[in-house]
C-alpha cells in the first residue's frame, strides 16, 4: 500500500464500491482506494456502470476529422514531445494555405466534419496570423475548427500584452469553434514546472478553459500520463477538472492517453494496457459531470480501444485522417472509419457518427 492513500480510506473499498454502484459521488480518498487497490474487472464493471447510467442507449460515438498541425516551431522545449522542432531548425516548418486548403478539401471529401488545429508556440506568428487563418479557413470551407490548445492561447495573450479572454474573442469572432484540451498533461505545477517549465501553468490552462466557457465556447480536456507524475497527482488532475465542470458545465469530454517515450527527453516504460485501462475506469467514475469519456486507441491500438468501450468510454474518438504529434514518438496506429464502425460493432455496441458537440449525424 503507497503511504499517500494509506491514512485516506474512510470506508472499506466493498463499501465504496457499493456507493458508486449507487451512483453516489466519489471523493479523493474514495479515488484513490478504488484506483490503487480495486481489482481490474471490478474496475471496469463499475465504470461501465456508470457510463450505462449516462448513456443507456449502447451506442458509441466516433467522429471522422484530421489533426492539422499548422506549425512544427516551438519554444515550450517540452520533455515529452518528440514533434516540435526549436526557432531556427532546418525541419521547421509553417503549413502554406494551399496545404492547408488541400488537407482541409481531403477531410471534407471523406465525410469529415471537423478539423483539429494545433501547433507549436512559434514567436513569429502572431495573433493576427491566428486571425487570417480562421478566416481563411472559414470563408472557403463548411468545416467546424476544433483549435488551439490553452498553452497556444497563454503564448499569445503574452506575446502581445493583452488578456486570455481578449484573444479569444478575436478568435471567436474570426471562426474559431471550440478549443481542444491539449497542453493538459498533468494539471500540477510541480509535474509541468520539470517536464514543460515554458508552458503554461495549471491555473493558467483553467484560466483559458474557465473563460473559453464563459464566452459560450465548449472544450475538451485531457491527460497524458504515465511519465514522471505519481499515482496522487494524476487523481488531483481528475478532481481539479470536476471542479472547473460543475462550476461552467462547458468541458463536452474527457480524453487520458499513456505517454509514449520513444524519441522523447523522458525515458520510461510506457505503461501498458492494464495501467492505461485503470485510469480510464476511475476517470468515469470520478468525472461523474463530464458526459463523454474518450478512447485512446492511437496509443493503445484497436483492441484496447474496443475494451476500453467496457472500461468507462462511451465515444471512439476519431478516425484521426492524419496524426503526426505520437507518431512522431513513434507509435502509428491507424483505423479507416469502416474500421472503426466494425470494431464497435464486434464489441456489442451501435456506431453512431457525431459532430464535435456529440451531436449524431
Amino acid at each position: 500500500m503507497v503511504p499517500w492513500k494509506e491514512a485516506r480510506m474512510p470506508s472499506t473499498l466493498e463499501e465504496i464500491m457499493e456507493r458508486v454502484q449507487g451512483g453516489q459521488r466519489v471523493n479523493m480518498d474514495e479515488a484513490a482506494a478504488l484506483y490503487e487497490q480495486a481489482d481490474i474487472l471490478d474496475l471496469g464493471a463499475l465504470a461501465h456502470g456508470r457510463r450505462l447510467a449516462l448513456h443507456p442507449e449502447m451506442r458509441v460515438t466516433y467522429v471522422v476529422d484530421r489533426n492539422i498541425n499548422y506549425t512544427n516551431v516551438c519554444v515550450s522545449g517540452c520533455r515529452f514531445c518528440a514533434f516540435y522542432k526549436p526557432p531556427g531548425s532546418p525541419e521547421g516548418y509553417v503549413l502554406s494555405r494551399e496545404e492547408l486548403a488541400r488537407k482541409i478539401q481531403e477531410t471534407l471529401d471523406v465525410g469529415g466534419t471537423q478539423i483539429l488545429l494545433q501547433g507549436g508556440m512559434n514567436p513569429k506568428l502572431n495573433l493576427d496570423y491566428y486571425v487570417n487563418l480562421l478566416r481563411f479557413i472559414k470563408e472557403r470551407f463548411p468545416i467546424h475548427v476544433h483549435g488551439f490548445s490553452p498553452p497556444e492561447i497563454v503564448f499569445l495573450a503574452d506575446m502581445k500584452g493583452i488578456t486570455i479572454r481578449e484573444v479569444l474573442t478575436a478568435l471567436i469572432d474570426a471562426g474559431l469553434g471550440s478549443i481542444p484540451g491539449g497542453g493538459a498533461e498533468i494539471l500540477v505545477d510541480d509535474v509541468r514546472s520539470r517536464v514543460s517549465p515554458r508552458k503554461c501553468t495549471a491555473n493558467q490552462w483553467f484560466e483559458v478553459m474557465q473563460t473559453a466557457h464563459t464566452l459560450g465556447l465548449r472544450t475538451t480536456a485531457t491527460m497524458m500520463f504515465g511519465h514522471i507524475e505519481t499515482p496522487e497527482q494524476r487523481l488531483r488532475h481528475l478532481f481539479r477538472v470536476r471542479d472547473l465542470q460543475d462550476e461552467t458545465a462547458g468541458f463536452t469530454a474527457f480524453i487520458p492517453w499513456t505517454f509514449q517515450p520513444q524519441n522523447t527527453k523522458i525515458q520510461v516504460d510506457p505503461l501498458g494496457a492494464v495501467a492505461y485501462l485503470r485510469m480510464l475506469a476511475v476517470s468515469r467514475m470520478v468525472l461523474d459531470n463530464v458526459p463523454n469519456l474518450q478512447a485512446s486507441w492511437v496509443t493503445q491500438g484497436a483492441k484496447v480501444g474496443q475494451v476500453a468501450l467496457t472500461f468507462g468510454a462511451n465515444d471512439l474518438g476519431s478516425t484521426m485522417i492524419e496524426e503526426n504529434v505520437v507518431a512522431a514518438a513513434g507509435v502509428r496506429f491507424r483505423l479507416s472509419e469502416q474500421d472503426m464502425v466494425r470494431l464497435i460493432r464486434d464489441a456489442g455496441f451501435t456506431p453512431a457518427k457525431r459532430d464535435t458537440f456529440y451531436n449524431l449525424i
